[in-house]
């Protein structure tokens, strides 16, 4: 979502407070103590979500570790037999669907993870239709509004406060990891394109299996059929 500047930056909301907290009116860059790029993913099925803060670069190659570190610490426990996993991602941003070097981080988190993954990207303008819109993210808006990011930390409280009446969660994890920017797809990667493209709506719709599954796989083969599938939104 939105980047967020660290500092005495003024932010939209109300909030309760024991005197008047002065701020800067104009949030420069250069008064600033860091950039903190948030990203999140919703748990469909759990109704949990989980927010990454990063403090780098919002790059393909952070998404995936966004993912890959969820999986990790969460994933793998609540969804121990999955088979096959779906994520509903919008069309641009650090997952953009016209973007090769997307599609080889992730073959990458496959083959880490060895569990197919498969991409269903919304349309252009169309990411409102995403759960992840209405279901996270406007509450952990409001559960931040008015606060002063002044620290790493006083977001990190914040954040993880976020619930709702219906059994939102949230949990949190921050990566200090420096991604680079301008990546491009290997050669390698690009001569052997192991993505596997849906029928319908090939850019929009397809599979990337690990290259441990891979063996005996037809590359002209369907995965509309998904029995048992962890469902997320990113």
């Amino acid at each position: 979502k939105k980047k967020e500047m660290l500092g005495n930056f003024f932010r939209l909301g109300h909030l309760y407070t024991n005197g008047i907290l002065k701020t800067l009116d104009h949030d420069f860059a250069s008064h600033s103590d860091g950039m903190v790029i948030p990203h999140g993913l919703y748990d469909l099925r759990r109704n949990m979500g989980h927010i990454t803060l990063g403090r780098s670069h919002d790059t393909s190659e952070f998404s995936c570790d966004c993912f890959f570190n969820w999986w990790r610490r969460y994933g793998m426990r609540a969804y121990p037999n999955a088979s096959e996993i779906l994520l509903f991602c919008d069309c641009g941003g650090s997952n953009n669907y016209r973007h090769h070097i997307f599609k080889e981080d992730l073959q990458r988190l496959v083959n880490r993870i060895e569990i197919p993954i498969r991409i269903a990207h919304y349309p252009p303008y169309c990411s409102k239709y995403n759960p992840i819109e209405h279901r996270l993210f406007p509450h952990v808006t409001r559960a931040c509004q008015g606060i002063v990011f002044q620290t790493l930390e006083i977001i990190k409280q914040f954040i993880r406060k976020t619930c709702t009446r219906t059994g939102l969660r949230v949990t949190l994890n921050v990566l200090d990891r420096e991604y680079k920017t301008e990546r491009k797809a290997t050669p390698e990667f690009l001569e052997a394109y192991p993505i596997l493209f849906d029928e319908y709506l090939t850019d929009l719709n397809y599979t990337a299996v690990s290259n441990s599954r891979r063996v005996g796989c037809e590359w002209g083969v369907r995965w509309d059929a998904i029995a048992r599938v962890a469902r997320y939104a990113v």
